[in-house]
C-alpha cells in the first residue's frame, strides 16, 4: 500500500512550523570531546516531549527500557498512558565517539524516512541531519533503503572535574524552544540562569541543544490535558444587568474566538496524532512484511524451526530469565549499544538484543569454535513480539578500543601485550577465513569488536554483519568508518581481503594509540606511506614521533615496532590481491621481534636476515 505524503495542504500549521525550523537550524557540531577524557562515558538524560500515547515507541526509539523512562520522568507506571507534549527524561549513556560526545542509538529506516525528518521530528532536534550523515558515511541520504539500520548520534556531554566539584551531577540535553527563556528552562529543570548562561551563552539559537546543569534528577511537572470541547460552559445563576450589556457582548465575542481557536487546535492535534499513529502502524506493517519475506512468518515458533539444527548446540533461555538478569534491560546493565550484562543462574553473560537478522548470525556462529572468538552460549525468543536475544560469554576486560582510547583505564598496554593481542586477532581471522566452509568474512573488524579477557587475550566479537561465503558483491555498504577497504566502498566487493585491510588499521591503532579516523574523517592508514619514506634512521625518527607515547616511554624494541608497521602496510595495500592472507600475517607477527622485513615490488614484507642489535 503506497503511503500518502507526510505533509498535505490541510496541514498548514505544521508546514509553517517546518519552514520556521528550516530558517532556524540548530548547530550541527554537537559537543566535542577528547578520547582520553576520564569523565566519559557517563550516565545522563535528554529532555523529550511525548508525541505518542504510550512509552513503547519512545523506548524503542532510544533503545532503552520503559521502566527506566518512567522512573526518571515521575510516571507511576511504564504502562501509564501519555498526554500530548508530556515531559520525559530519557536516560542515556554519553560516550566519546570519534571526538563527538554523543549517545548513539540505532533506527531502522521505514518508507518515507529521511535524515532530516527523523532528526527534526522523531528525535526532536536532539541531533541534526548533518551529524547523522557524518555518523553513517556509507549511506546515501537521498537513497535510503527500507530496513537499513542508521546510527543517530544524540548530543550530550559529561560533567568535567570542576563541575563535579561544584555538585553538578548531570548535564541534561534540552532543545531550546521558541517559547523558552533561560529562566523558564532553569525553573523547569531545577537549575539556575547563571550556570545556563555560562554553558550556553545568553541567547541560544531556537531549536538548538543546550546543556542544563543539575545536581539531581529534576521532578518533572507535567502539562495538563486539553479540556474536552464538549464540556458545557456553566450558565450564569442570575440575569445580566442591562448596564453591563457591552461587557457581556465583548466577553461573548472573546469566548467565541477562544472557542474557535480551541476547536482548530484540537483539530490540528487530532490530525497530527492520527498521522503519527498511521505512520507507526504502516511502519509495523513494513516490518511485518519484511520479516514474512525473510522467515515466512513472524512467530517465534517458525524462527525456532529455522534454527532447529542449532538447538542441540546452544541453550535456549526463557525471556523471564533474560529480563531478570538485565533488570528488564535497565540502563545500569548496559555495556554498549544493545549489549547488556546479566547474571543467569550465578553465571555472568553478555546479552545482545537482536533484530530479525539474528538467524544469519546464529547460522554462522554454529560453524565456528575458536579460543579467539567470543563464544555463544545460547539464545532466547520473546514469545510476545518475536524478539531474539543472543547470550554470549562475558569478556571481563571490555573492548580494545576502551584500552587504547581512554574511558578511564589507568593501566597502559605494553608492547608485549599489544603484540599478543594482534596475534590473537590474526589467529581468529585465520580460523574463520581458512577453516570454515564456506569461508566467513567478518566485515566489521575494529577495536570496539575486539574484547579482552581476564588474561588480556583477545577475542573477536559481533558477527552481526558477517557473511558466509566470499567473492560476492553488495550495494549495501556497512561497517565502521576508517576500517572499510577501498574496493568494498567503491564496488561493494566482499572477500576475506576486506578483513585483512581492517586488521591492518587495528595494527596502526595498536602502534599509534590513535583512532581509526580523526574528527575530520581522515583515516589513520593514510599516514603509513609517509612513515616509510626516506632512509632507515629517518623512518625510525618519524615512527617515534607518530607512535603511542606510552610505548616510547617503555623503550620498546623499535625494530619489532617497525616490523609490525611493515605488516600493517602490507595489509593496507589498495589492491586487494596484493594483501597477504591471514596465514602469512600470523607467521609474520609471531616473528615480529626476530625478523626485519624488506618490501617486494608487490608490497609484501620479505623476511631477511636478523639485524644486529
Amino acid at each position: 500500500m503506497a503511503r500518502k505524503p507526510y505533509l498535505s495542504i490541510s496541514s498548514l500549521p505544521l508546514l509553517l512550523l517546518l519552514l520556521h525550523q528550516t530558517q532556524s537550524q540548530p548547530s550541527i557540531t554537537g559537543y566535542t570531546c577528547s578520547l582520553n577524557q576520564s569523565n566519559h562515558p557517563c550516565q545522563t538524560y535528554v529532555f523529550y516531549r511525548a508525541t505518542v500515547p504510550d512509552l513503547v515507541t519512545i523506548a524503542d526509539l532510544f533503545g532503552v527500557s520503559r521502566l527506566s523512562i518512567s522512573k526518571s520522568s515521575n510516571i507511576s507506571s511504564p504502562s501509564s498512558p501519555l498526554i500530548p507534549d508530556q515531559n520525559l527524561l530519557i536516560p542515556i549513556t554519553c560516550s566519546c565517539n570519534s571526538n563527538l560526545s554523543s549517545f548513539n542509538t540505532s533506527y531502522q529506516i521505514q518508507s518515507g524516512d529521511t535524515f532530516y525528518l527523523l532528526s527534526t521530528y522523531q528525535f526532536q532536534n536532539l541531533t541534526t541531519y548533518q551529524a547523522v550523515q557524518v555518523a553513517n558515511p556509507s549511506l546515501v541520504p537521498t537513497n535510503l533503503q527500507i530496513g537499513v539500520d542508521v546510527i543517530f548520534p544524540i548530543f550530550c556531554q559529561c560533567p568535567n572535574k570542576t563541575q563535579l566539584g561544584n555538585n553538578i551531577k548531570y548535564l541534561i540535553t534540552y532543545v531550546f524552544q521558541p517559547s523558552d527563556t533561560l529562566d523558564s528552562v532553569a525553573t523547569k529543570l531545577g537549575s539556575d540562569v547563571r550556570s545556563l548562561v555560562a554553558l550556553n551563552g545568553e541567547k541560544p539559537p531556537i531549536f538548538s541543544t543546550i546543556l542544563v546543569p543539575v545536581s539531581r534528577i529534576p521532578l518533572l511537572k507535567q502539562p495538563l490535558a486539553l479540556p474536552s470541547p464538549s464540556t458545557p460552559t456553566p450558565s450564569p445563576s442570575t440575569p445580566t444587568p442591562c448596564g453591563r450589556k457591552g461587557v457581556v457582548v465583548k466577553l461573548a465575542i472573546g469566548l467565541g474566538i477562544l472557542g474557535a481557536l480551541l476547536v482548530v487546535s484540537i483539530a490540528v492535534i487530532t490530525w497530527f496524532w492520527w498521522v503519527l499513529l498511521k505512520r507507526r502502524r504502516e511502519g509495523r506493517e513494513d516490518k511485518e512484511k519484511g520479516k514474512k519475506e525473510r522467515f515466512g512468518s513472524m512467530s517465534g515458533e517458525d524462527f525456532m524451526a529455522d534454527v532447529s539444527d542449532c538447538l542441540d548446540k546452544y541453550k535456549v533461555y526463557g525471556i523471564e530469565d533474560v529480563r531478570e538478569a538485565t533488570l528488564d534491560f535497565d540502563y545500569t546493565c548496559l555495556i554498549q549499544g544493545s549489549v547488556y550484562k546479566g547474571c543467569i543462574r550465578d553465571e555472568v553473560f553478555a546479552i545482545k538484543k537482536m533484530k530479525w537478522n539474528a538467524y544469519e548470525e546464529l547460522k554462522i556462529l554454529q560453524k565456528v569454535n575458536h579460543s579467539n572468538l567470543v563464544k555463544l552460549d545460547g539464545f532466547c525468543i520473546d514469545p510476545t513480539d518475536g524478539g531474539c536475544y543472543l547470550v554470549y560469554e562475558y569478556v571481563e576486560n571490555g573492548s580494545l578500543h576502551s584500552w587504547l582510547h581512554g574511558y578511564g583505564h589507568t593501566k597502559q598496554l605494553d608492547w608485549k601485550a599489544r603484540l599478543q593481542i594482534a596475534v590473537d586477532v590474526a589467529s581468529g581471522l585465520q580460523y574463520i577465513h581458512e577453516h570454515t566452509r564456506p569461508s566467513v568474512v567478518h566485515k566489521d573488524i575494529n577495536t570496539s569488536n575486539i574484547l579482552l579477557d581476564g588474561s588480556m587475550r583477545a577475542k573477536i566479537a559481533n558477527f552481526g554483519l558477517a557473511k558466509s561465503g566470499c567473492n560476492a558483491m553488495t550495494t549495501n555498504i556497512v561497517g565502521t568508518r576508517g576500517y572499510l577497504a577501498p574496493e568494498y566502498i567503491a564496488d561493494g566487493i566482499v572477500t576475506t581481503k576486506i578483513d585483512v585491510f581492517a586488521f591492518g588499521v587495528v595494527l596502526l591503532e595498536l602502534v599509534s594509540g590513535n583512532e581509526a579516523a580523526d574528527s575530520e574523517g581522515r583515516a589513520i592508514w593514510m599516514d603509513v606511506d609517509w612513515i616509510f619514506k626516506g632512509e632507515e634512521v629517518e623512518r625510525e625518527e618519524r615512527l617515534k614521533g607518530w607512535m603511542d607515547g606510552a610505548l616510547v616511554r617503555q623503550c620498546c624494541n623499535m625494530d619489532g615496532v617497525m616490523n609490525v608497521m611493515a605488516v600493517a602496510r602490507a595489509c593496507l595495500q589498495r589492491e586487494a590481491a596484493k594483501r597477504p592472507s591471514m596465514v602469512d600475517i600470523v607467521y609474520m607477527l609471531c616473528k615480529a621481534d626476530e625478523l626485519f622485513f624488506d618490501f617486494s615490488e608487490d608490497g609484501l614484507p620479505i623476511p631477511s636476515r636478523v639485524m644486529a642489535r
